[in-house]
């Protein structure tokens, strides 16, 4: 197997790091033919919760941004359609599919992929560098990047995959060969009607509110809520 010239550079925002705790806010994905970008597919999402302040002041992503947002499983299928039979590239690649994943399985899709790391492979072949993040190698190599937005991470991800492709591959060939992305995902259904019932009254009981859609929880999400009032809140 030659270098790999065609693929997806994928790249989302989420609502933390836990693809069984958070959710996605922000898919952008550039299709490479090639070498050359020939399109690109980007959305918002609606992820059934209020945002943190500190994913807001990352993204620059504020909760009225999301309001009108498409929920996941009105884009999720589109997505692994425009992504197709492609090798998935990214800057730290599992944290994206795990997500994608995760939605997929959730709306009964099969998504099972390959993909290039960028991340390990700055590690491996930048040694030099501090920091690998993308920022930090982005900066190294001069390439304009928009951070912590989707289509931006994705555009700069691929063009960081040709530089160091163009200067690494011949020496490096098996570094740059595809991998099976691994992440285990089990389908959650929706909340039931009797955990919504428990968790109203559990609100009610102490007066409290929370940062999320009751309706748009999973049933683990519902338990999990649950646990933490408990938790701290007692009976």
């Amino acid at each position: 197997m030659g270098m790999i010239v065609d693929y997806t550079s994928l790249d989302l925002e989420t609502t933390g790091l836990n693809p069984k705790r958070d959710r996605i806010i922000e898919i952008g994905a550039i299709k490479v033919r090639n070498g050359k970008a020939v399109e690109e597919f980007w959305e918002l999402v609606n992820p059934g919760r209020v945002l943190e302040e500190k994913i807001c002041g990352l993204t620059g992503i504020g909760n009225e941004m999301l309001v009108e947002a498409p929920e996941i499983g009105e884009v999720i299928g589109r997505l692994l359609e425009f992504i197709g039979d492609d090798v998935l590239v990214g800057h730290r690649v599992l944290f994206d599919y795990s997500f994608v994943k995760k939605a997929a399985v959730n709306n009964s899709l099969v998504f099972e992929k390959e993909g290039i790391d960028t991340l390990k492979l700055s590690r491996k072949l930048l040694p030099e560098l501090e920091s690998k993040s993308l920022a930090s190698v982005c900066r190294y190599y001069g390439i304009e990047h928009k951070a912590h937005r989707a289509l931006g991470d994705a555009r700069a991800t691929s063009e960081l995959y040709w530089k160091l492709a163009r200067q690494f591959y011949r020496e490096n060939e098996k570094e740059f060969q595809t991998k099976p992305l691994i992440y285990q995902a089990k389908k959650e259904g929706p909340v039931s009607r009797r955990q919504k019932e428990r968790l109203y009254k559990l609100m009610d009981r102490h007066k409290l509110t929370i940062a999320y859609n009751i309706d748009k929880l999973t049933r683990n999400e519902a338990d999990r809520i649950m646990d933490q009032i408990l938790a701290e809140y007692g009976r």
